[in-house]
């Protein structure tokens, strides 16, 4: 179960998520934000840049440049843009943007209309693998100037790579291709796309209302404004939260009894608690916005090699990165989890992680290697514990959801 916190444990008043963690029909969400106008997509464009927004949804790569640089390859090629709103979320540790969805949906609705107006398009779609039929009702209710179509997306880990979402849209099976060239200048159809979260629109949709200063009023002057995160706390259900930039990481996640959080979710990165007490919430590490406490009574190296089991599972299987490195990390770092000699087993998953990174079609094998460096880090201790035939946890139940994982 998910749940959503009243927002009093993180300084702020609620700006993406309906108070009370009620969903907002419309005539609430007009009540409550007032209407948005459509009608200047330059003075939106401005607006935005001067907000400093980027994306929710891992990358954190500048609004306004995603924006103009879709509207310009499209000027460039002479043919029409196509927006799509990312609602996939396929990282199972996270809940935010189902969350939002199911709360504002209308906000994400706002910010996908604005999005079009900006990039000068009149098709729209919203990607989603769940709640398709209530966002269909939603819509059903607006009298938009650009139509949307909902997708209906399979349940996977990369379904909602920018690559993959273009191809699905496309009518083609959603599976990542190489970057070169880019979905913003080739994407559905072959036509300049804009792929952006549905956090992101939500921004969009508040920005366009309120201005860039009231969206700088949270957060740092270099990240500003506030982005959601799922928290997993032990002891606890799952929240998802909105929280400012330069929050301290301990405002949000108790860490006493805690020996390591994971940043970002699987394609993020361990530190350990002692480190994450002396962090605060920030966008270059934030991910997927996921904050996941890991009980000190657990063991982080067994918890590593599940959810790099299921991340090489995963794989698409289009390029030997993915096709051979992923399982046969995942296979090696299982070895390491089991107490016993390891004999060369660590080096070789260092190298290995080092061999695919930057050599994929899309940043599988770079987020999965990222997660491998960590653990190899802040897991050091518990490794030479392994080594020795000990392992210090006391509690084997596993901490992280695994998709359709049998224990």
């Amino acid at each position: 179960m998910t749940t959503t916190t009243a927002f009093t444990d993180v300084c702020m008043s609620p700006r993406l998520l309906a108070p009370g963690a009620t969903a907002a029909d419309l005539s609430t969400h007009e009540l409550r934000y007032g209407p948005v106008a459509y009608g200047d997509p330059d003075g939106l464009l401005r607006t935005v840049a001067e907000s400093g927004l980027t994306g929710r949804g891992g990358a954190a790569f500048p609004t306004y440049r995603k924006l103009v640089a879709v509207a310009d390859a499209s000027r460039r090629t002479g043919r029409a843009p196509v927006v799509v709103a990312n609602g996939a979320e396929g990282e199972p540790a996270s809940r935010k943007d189902k969350t939002l969805l199911r709360l504002s949906p209308h906000l994400v609705l706002d910010g996908l209309q604005l999005a079009a107006g900006a990039v000068g398009t009149g098709e729209a779609h919203l990607a989603v693998e769940d709640g398709a039929s209530y966002l269909e009702s939603a819509l059903s209710r607006r009298h938009d100037p650009v139509p949307v179509r909902i997708v209906r997306l399979p349940k996977r880990f990369l379904s909602g790579q920018a690559s993959a979402l273009a191809q699905y849209v496309s009518g083609d099976a959603p599976l990542p291709r190489h970057q070169r060239p880019p979905v913003r200048e080739r994407g559905v159809r072959k036509a300049p796309t804009l792929v952006q979260n549905v956090e992101t629109l939500a921004h969009l949709a508040l920005i366009a209302r309120y201005g860039a200063d009231w969206f700088r009023s949270a957060g740092t002057p270099a990240q500003p404004g506030s982005t959601l995160c799922t928290l997993h706390a032990p002891g606890r259900e799952v929240r998802v939260v909105e929280a400012p930039f330069g929050l301290p990481l301990n405002r949000l996640l108790p860490l006493h009894g805690v020996s390591a959080v994971l940043l970002g979710g699987y394609h993020g990165t361990w530190i350990p608690a002692a480190e994450a007490s002396q962090r605060t919430l920030d966008a270059t590490d934030l991910g997927a916005g996921v904050l996941a406490a890991l009980p000190a009574d657990r063991c982080g190296v067994a918890e590593t090699a599940r959810v790099l089991r299921y991340l090489a599972l995963q794989s698409a299987g289009q390029c030997g990165p993915c096709l051979n490195g992923l399982p046969r990390i995942a296979a090696a770092f299982q070895a390491l989890a089991t107490p016993g000699p390891q004999a060369g087993t660590r080096q070789d998953v260092a190298r290995w992680a080092g061999l695919v990174e930057g050599r994929g079609a899309c940043h599988h094998p770079d987020g999965t290697a990222r997660l491998v460096r960590s653990a190899l880090t802040t897991f050091a201790p518990e490794l030479d514990a392994h080594a020795r035939g000990l392992c210090t946890a006391s509690d084997p139940t596993p901490s992280l959801p695994i998709p359709n994982e049998a224990h």
